[in-house]
């Protein structure tokens, strides 16, 4: 027999499933709007900033994806696909870590960008790259051939942008003005 706690649980469990819906459907209407972007961390890569003396262009000295990563950008993927994201336009950090991340997303062609490269161990720069990533989400807003943006970049980049410190994975749906600058962002949650 059902008591009215029970009714009242299941009752309140079916309207937390429709806001979750809701809102995952609001993501792929919210990025059809040009002032509206992801931003999402590269996937899990196990350790702690790079090694000393890493390349950029050696992939085998930096610290990069683990199996978890691999798997963890690959749902993202999936789960992007099941919000309405089919295709979208992908920039990355040209750190291997990132790129690995942005094309296991199979969302679009992944272009590399350096505005999205990682300040970790020279903070200082920071500033100036934050600037240099609002001249990009500008020319990038501006196109008229508008796809939904992500950028796959490192948690410094993300918080220095938005104030928001993000885990492995983690995307921060990010509202711009028309010059690239941050107005206001939210927490994206996904499987």
């Amino acid at each position: 027999m059902m008591t009215l706690r029970t009714i009242f649980i299941g009752f309140l469990m079916s309207m937390s499933s429709l806001s979750i819906a809701a809102s995952e459907k609001a993501l792929h209407e919210v990025l059809a709007s040009p002032h509206h972007l992801l931003m999402m961390r590269h996937a899990d890569a196990p350790g702690y900033s790079d090694p000393a003396g890493f390349d950029l262009n050696n992939c085998a000295s930096q610290r990069n994806l683990g199996a978890n990563g691999k798997k963890q950008a690959a749902g993202i993927g999936a789960w992007l696909k099941t919000q309405g994201i089919p295709q979208a336009k992908v920039l990355s950090s040209p750190w291997c870590r990132c790129m690995e991340t942005a094309k296991l997303l199979n969302v679009g062609d992944v272009q590399s960008e350096n505005s999205l490269g990682s300040f970790f161990e020279n903070r200082a720069d920071g500033k100036e790259q934050t600037l240099l990533l609002e001249k990009k989400i500008k020319q990038e807003i501006s196109s008229a051939n508008r796809r939904p943006l992500i950028l796959v970049t490192h948690q410094v980049n993300i918080q220095a942008y938005t104030g928001e410190s993000v885990s492995s994975g983690q995307m921060v749906l990010v509202k711009v003005n028309a010059n690239g600058q941050y107005i206001s962002h939210r927490l994206i949650k996904h499987p």
